[in-house]
């Protein structure tokens, strides 16, 4: 397997985009269903929203700067690796 050497500011941005995941799943576990009897308040549709909004464009922006080479599932499963450990050169 081949090193694949990640820019920090990617694994930077992928935990950042990580963490507003987790945000938008905590979210909905403690809200429940929207479609459960009462649903969501405006206030908790409003802030799922922004925490939503926040993840994907977050997410989009990790995608767009993701390098094609060695190719995308490699670069993909590196990042993932990295996103959850030190920032340093990982193994694909």
């Amino acid at each position: 397997m081949a090193d694949i050497e990640l820019d920090p500011k990617l694994i930077e941005m992928r935990r950042a985009a990580d963490a507003a995941h987790a945000e938008v799943r905590r979210l909905q576990e403690e809200y429940g269903r929207p479609t459960q009897e009462g649903g969501w308040t405006d206030e908790q549709h409003a802030t799922w929203q922004a925490a939503w909004v926040r993840w994907r464009e977050l997410a989009t922006r990790v995608g767009n700067a993701m390098p094609t080479t060695p190719g995308p599932l490699e670069v993909e499963r590196a990042l993932k690796r990295a996103a959850r450990g030190p920032v340093e050169t990982v193994e694909a």
